[in-house]
């Protein structure tokens, strides 16, 4: 479940203060959208849901480490966005050129930058609805491929910038196209729903 939080003596928090409020508070996980409003996730992820993120993840970084194409970051790692929010996916990925164009200071915090590839996976707790609106934001902020994966209805939605999403079900090959070359993957044989 996502909460907004208001605190009416601060209404928006600089790029700075959101960092120093995320180290502050590490037990919660913080989003900004593009108006201020800050996003809490508070309830733990339930057992089948991790489980589920974390084959998403080793099947990405199995690939990566094969095609040394990048760096895969795990579900805690956010970054500042063109439209000015603080997102947080479940996976994502960045190309090795942009990762080694950062600097220390970059990698030691939130980066500006839209990553390459985003997976955000659906729990029994979110709204298809804010997280297809989260989708279309990463999209618009610069992400290259997303996917949406909904286990309850064995479903991924594909989105790429200039084209509508694309529903793929879990049997079918799903591919990384011109971003994950020569990736693919069938969701039914890695995740449990």
């Amino acid at each position: 479940m996502i909460l907004p939080l208001n605190i009416p003596a601060h209404p928006y928090f600089t790029d700075d203060e959101l960092v120093a409020f995320c180290v502050a508070n590490p037990e919660l996980m913080v989003e900004r959208d593009e108006n201020g409003q800050l996003h809490i996730t508070m309830t733990p992820t339930f057992l089948l849901g991790s489980s589920n993120n974390s084959e998403l993840i080793a099947e990405i970084a199995i690939w990566n480490r094969k095609k040394k194409g990048g760096r895969v970051i795990e579900s805690n790692g956010g970054f500042f966005l063109q439209d000015r929010s603080m997102q947080v996916p479940d996976v994502a990925w960045i190309q090795i050129d942009r990762w080694n164009a950062l600097t220390d200071d970059e990698k030691n915090s939130f980066p500006y930058m839209a990553p390459d590839f985003v997976i955000e996976l659906q729990s029994k707790t979110d709204s298809l609805r804010y997280l297809e609106r989260k989708m279309l934001k990463w999209i618009e902020n610069g992400v290259r491929l997303a996917w949406l994966v909904c286990p309850k209805s064995q479903t991924t939605y594909i989105y790429e910038p200039g084209k509508p999403p694309l529903a793929v079900h879990f049997e079918e090959t799903l591919s990384g196209g011109e971003v994950l070359l020569n990736f693919s993957t069938r969701l039914s044989d890695i995740l449990e729903y």
